[in-house]
């Protein structure tokens, strides 16, 4: 019970470590991607702070007009192909105005999530929306925000820049389109269709009383109340920054495969170290019971010894009463006291072979090797029992090849005269016994010994080689018991098998061949 406890706890402790593991993979996986969305976001503020001084550097008087700025844009979107550009991975660029209505876009707006109009991320399984606060302020002196203003293109013209420097893209002017009469556009003039508003006074100088020569270009003709429209209108609040989460899909999958590894081969270590301690605490089991099963190897021993000394000495009382039953049994006395000696004269005999039996059986077996021919071997066990051979009419026949083994020449002759004798009260009259050997190589010789009698059962094949289990009435159980014991003690091995189409077969395998 203690050691499947203490099995118990330490399987525990296993498992409960291998879960420590998956645990912290599980957040260094989470930590990851983290990492993986803060690199995205800090990409993202840096293409809006980059943005930002590009609009700074187009802008003149917290102006930008549209048409130089949108080719900044879409040149952004464009580098998402280009890894030699900063910024890859931008998918659309929106301008925002304070009512979340669009200025200048530039790319695949369509992915954008309709109506964003606060401030924070929005993402998705292919992409992130990152909408940005009020975006690239100045402070005046007074303290007040004067956000940049994005003007629509001129009226006049159709001059289109590269965004970046101001020059002409068709021309290569220095950001000028030609009129038609070969001058430079006068910006500072204002539109055909510009009237200037009728407040009831005359114009100053020629000028409309409105006339602001701080504001760009034809704009310097608007009423306050027109600029300040225009201005609420165009006024650059928000950016919306559509960027792909491929690099961070990408990123999330590596690691997932790392960390998935690393679960699996801590799996394996779990499971190997759970196996080495089921391999260590069934030695200690073993090594526990081996000295258990010395110390009751030790006690049978002594009882072993105990009981072959009284076997002994239990034949000399059954001696003189034998003896004394047979003088009864050959003397004038009456004819019922006679038979009665002889009873128990036989009685006595079976008692003494019993004893014999175990005695021979407790006997410790010492091997002594030497070089025995086994065909001679056989043949004089088959001498010995001529007399039961005759009697019953068998047929013995000795094809045992001429083959030398190493083995106790007593102790193998006792091997052979029980499993004859046993054969020999097994069949029947006219019955028939085979002894055959033949080699395995030259690693080892097999001996059987056949019988045509009725055979073992299978259940009983085992059992036949336990001490006092026998089949026939007039047997002691202890034969085939002192044949195995014989057997193991050289370092053999025998079975009992069935005889096709009748009979047993015992077989004596493993029987080291002589060097000559």
């Amino acid at each position: 019970m203690q050691l499947r406890r203490r099995n118990s706890l330490m399987y525990g402790l296993i498992l409960g470590a291998w879960l420590l593991v998956v645990g912290w993979q599980v957040e260094e996986h989470q930590r990851v991607q983290t990492a993986a969305m803060n690199d995205l976001r800090n990409r993202s503020w840096g293409i809006a702070d980059t943005l930002s001084a590009e609009v700074r550097a187009l802008s003149f008087r917290e102006t930008v007009f549209e048409d130089r700025l949108k080719p900044v844009l879409d040149e952004l979107v464009a580098s998402r192909t280009n890894q030699m550009t900063p910024s890859p991975g931008v998918i659309s660029v929106v301008l925002l105005n304070s009512k979340g209505e669009p200025l200048v876009t530039a790319g695949n707006t369509n992915l954008i999530p309709a109506g964003i109009l606060s401030e924070g991320e929005f993402w998705n399984s292919d992409n992130v929306t990152f909408v940005n606060p009020l975006w690239g302020p100045t402070l005046n002196s007074e303290n007040n925000t004067n956000p940049v203003v994005i003007l629509p293109p001129f009226p006049r013209g159709n001059f289109q820049t590269n965004g970046l420097f101001g020059t002409n893209i068709n021309s290569g002017t220095n950001g000028m389109m030609p009129r038609d009469n070969g001058r430079p556009p006068d910006y500072g003039r204002p539109p055909d269709n510009f009237r200037p508003p009728d407040n009831g006074r005359p114009p100053e100088n020629g000028r409309p009383p409105d006339f602001n020569p701080r504001r760009p270009g034809w704009m310097r003709y608007m009423s306050e109340e027109q600029f300040k429209t225009l201005a609420a209108q165009r006024e650059l609040h928000g950016l919306v920054l559509c960027m792909s989460t491929t690099s961070l899909r990408t990123v999330a999958t590596d690691d997932l495969w790392l960390r998935a590894m690393i679960i699996f081969f801590a799996a394996i270590s779990a499971i190997g170290v759970g196996g080495a301690w089921r391999n260590l605490a069934r030695t200690s089991e073993l090594e526990i019971r081996l000295v258990r099963a010395s110390e009751l190897n030790s006690h049978l021993k002594e009882m072993n010894l105990a009981a072959a000394g009284l076997a002994h000495e239990t034949r000399n009382p059954l001696n003189i009463i034998r003896g004394m039953a047979q003088m009864i049994s050959k003397s004038d006395a009456p004819v019922g006291l006679r038979e009665k000696a002889r009873a128990m004269v036989d009685e006595t005999d079976k008692v003494t072979a019993q004893l014999n039996e175990f005695i021979n059986y407790s006997r410790p077996r010492e091997v002594r090797r030497a070089k025995i021919p086994l065909n001679a071997a056989v043949a004089e066990v088959i001498r010995a029992l001529d007399y039961d051979i005759a009697e019953k009419k068998i047929r013995v026949e000795n094809k045992v090849e001429a083959v030398s083994i190493e083995a106790d020449e007593q102790l193998l002759r006792q091997v052979l005269f029980n499993l004859l004798l046993n054969a020999t009260q097994a069949v029947g009259e006219g019955g028939q016994i085979q002894f055959t050997a033949r080699k395995n190589g030259a690693t080892g010789v097999t001996l059987e010994i056949r019988d045509n009698g009725p055979g073992v059962p299978p259940e009983q094949r085992q059992e036949i080689f336990k001490p006092y289990f026998t089949t026939h009435q007039k047997g002691t159980g202890l034969g085939l018991a002192v044949v195995q014991q014989i057997v193991l003690a050289h370092g053999w091995e025998i079975q009992c098998l069935a005889n096709e189409p009748q009979g047993a077969v015992f077989r004596i395998s493993h029987l080291k061949p002589a060097v000559n």
